[in-house]
């Protein structure tokens, strides 16, 4: 989409730019810019480090460090190109070596960042104030590691890398950062690209759905078996309701009453019994259709016999 300007009686493009054409630098300028206005890219956050690298082995930074109103910490990751390179990658490599960040060290990261600064500003108090805690007690500190990553354009390989990780519940954000030039002047325009915000809600609630169908996934196939010996026939490997279905037709078959079977089992409630009758000599269908029958009728109507 283009920008527009209102010139007399006509709308002019805006023509776009780049962040390189413009002069913009990656480190100095971008980052320094958005360090100052990070309601541009990730609202809501507080920034606690800028180049953060404190890790053993490794010599990379994250660009910003941040935390957001519900104590999660938030990697953002910026560049000026227009495919954002391998940035995802980085990222996920970011949020994993900052899991483990203690409300504590985070004071520690913050104080020094504060410094470097010149802000006088009390590290502890302020981050307390930001989430709204008396003190450290009151919650939990980065339960979860958001990503924002930001750039001027964003590769299909990256994107469907996102959305890949969005689907499985990774809080992963493209936000692009788009300069025009006008005049001398360089414009912004910032937009959330994933998750769209107007579909944010509901990709949440796929996300979810998708969270417990997987692990009612897991739990049946962790969930135990059973082996069935009825007249010498052997059913292995059945899950529990297929074991009982099972175990209570050799029952049946071998003559004991079904009410002398409902009878000593006794974890289920009256309303709740492994067995249902109805009168006559009935087929399946007929036996389904006088059950169903039963279950949408009224007491009144049972009672008058309708």
């Amino acid at each position: 989409m283009a920008i527009y300007q209102i010139s007399g009686d006509r709308f002019e493009v805006v023509p776009t730019t780049t962040f390189a054409a413009a002069g913009v630098r990656e480190r100095q300028d971008l980052q320094r810019f958005l360090r100052d206005n990070i309601d541009a890219v990730a609202p809501g956050t507080l920034v606690i480090a800028e180049e953060f690298g404190e890790w053993d082995e490794s010599r990379r930074r994250i660009d910003l460090l941040a935390v957001d109103s519900d104590a999660n910490l938030v990697v953002i990751e910026l560049k000026r190109t227009e495919d954002g390179g391998h940035m995802e990658l980085q990222a996920i490599r970011y949020a994993a070596m900052v899991s483990t960040l203690t409300f504590s060290r985070a004071v520690e990261v913050f104080a020094a960042y504060l410094e470097a600064r010149g802000d006088d500003r009390d590290p502890e108090q302020t981050l307390l104030d930001f989430l709204g805690w008396e003190s450290d007690e009151d919650g939990e500190f980065a339960s979860d590691v958001r990503i924002v990553l930001a750039s001027a354009e964003f590769s299909k390989e990256l994107t469907s890398s996102v959305l890949w990780l969005t689907g499985r519940g990774v809080d992963i954000r493209c936000v692009r950062i788009r300069p025009y030039g006008d005049a001398g002047r360089v414009l912004l325009d910032v937009q959330q690209l994933i998750p769209l915000p107007e579909a944010e809600e509901f990709q949440v609630r796929i996300r979810e759905k998708q969270s417990e169908e997987r692990a009612s996934r897991r739990s049946r196939r962790t969930a135990p078996k059973f082996r069935v010996v009825v007249k010498g026939k052997v059913y292995d490997a059945l899950p529990r309701n297929q074991a009982i279905l099972r175990l209570i037709q050799g029952l049946c078959q071998a003559g004991v009453d079904p009410e002398e079977i409902a009878a000593v089992i006794t974890w289920r409630t009256k309303n709740d019994t492994l067995f249902r009758s109805a009168d006559g000599d009935l087929d399946p269908d007929a036996f389904v259709a006088a059950l169903t029958h039963r279950a949408t009728a009224t007491p009144s109507s049972l009672a008058s016999g309708s």
